[in-house]
């Protein structure tokens, strides 16, 4: 990534991945990872927006997707910061077993799909603006 279109067409590439990829998860029912995929697509999009919004091509590593969209301008409704905040829940670390199970147990297909498909809204609109 040598040049600002390159690391926002990466990121893009990449998010289009995961998010393809937290659909084929989540036909798999394995509804807990697919969440997880989900929002990591949302977290490369937006560091795609950032990349296009900031001078630096290398995005914050960080995860939270409330902080990102803030970092990136991106003007949040305070129903889509709450959605934010809600999809960061689905990034478990995994070293925290009673974390990660008690996450497990609450992702039946309703849940996941409700999700999934909120997750693929937001990222549709992130995606206007790069």
């Amino acid at each position: 990534m040598q040049n600002k279109s390159n690391a926002i067409k990466y990121w893009c590439e990449s998010a289009k991945h995961d998010l393809d990829s937290a659909f084929a998860i989540f036909s798999s029912e394995r509804y807990d990872w697919s969440l997880f995929v989900g929002h990591l697509a949302l977290e490369k999009l937006l560091k795609a927006l950032w990349i296009k919004n900031n001078d630096d091509i290398i995005p914050p590593r960080i995860p939270n997707l409330v902080k990102l969209a803030e970092d990136a301008n991106f003007k949040l409704s305070d129903a889509e910061k709450l959605f934010l905040f809600e999809v960061n829940d689905f990034n478990i670390e995994t070293r925290y077993p009673d974390k990660k199970f008690d996450f497990y147990k609450k992702c039946n297909k309703g849940f996941a799909e409700d999700y999934l498909t909120r997750i693929k809204e937001f990222f549709d609109c992130i995606l206007k603006k790069i």
